[in-house]
């Protein structure tokens, strides 16, 4: 059996560390209660970059999307469940979401993601 778990790519360990040292957590995307907060940071016709935080509790509903898509944790813990199968992702961990499969995000404890989707 696969696992859809990946450790980050360097690229993307890089900007974490600025997200999370520099920026995310100095008010480009804070926590709100009650609420999934994005910051959409790049859109084209190729690809989507957007930073999430979503409070304890709160979620992002099954829905699918026209392309792949790849999220990292970058504080807290979320799961994510494809295909009904469920997957917790903790900080530094990234999945991949496939095009055209049944997706949900949830927030276990407070968590930040960065999501890129590619068309």
């Amino acid at each position: 059996k696969l696992s859809c778990f990946m450790p980050a790519p360097p690229f993307l360990l890089l900007y974490h560390t600025f997200l999370t040292h520099g920026g995310l957590n100095q008010g480009l995307l804070n926590y709100q209660e009650g609420q999934v907060v994005s910051k959409t940071l790049a859109q084209n016709n190729a690809v989507s970059v957007t930073l999430f935080s979503f409070d304890k509790g709160e979620e992002i509903s099954t829905h699918e999307s026209e392309g792949d898509a790849f999220v990292t944790c970058l504080d807290g813990t979320g799961k994510i469940t494809i295909d009904g199968q469920e997957y917790f992702l903790h900080e530094g961990e990234s999945i991949v979401m496939p095009a055209g499969h049944p997706h949900a995000v949830f927030g276990e404890e407070q968590f930040k993601m960065l999501l890129v989707v590619v068309f």
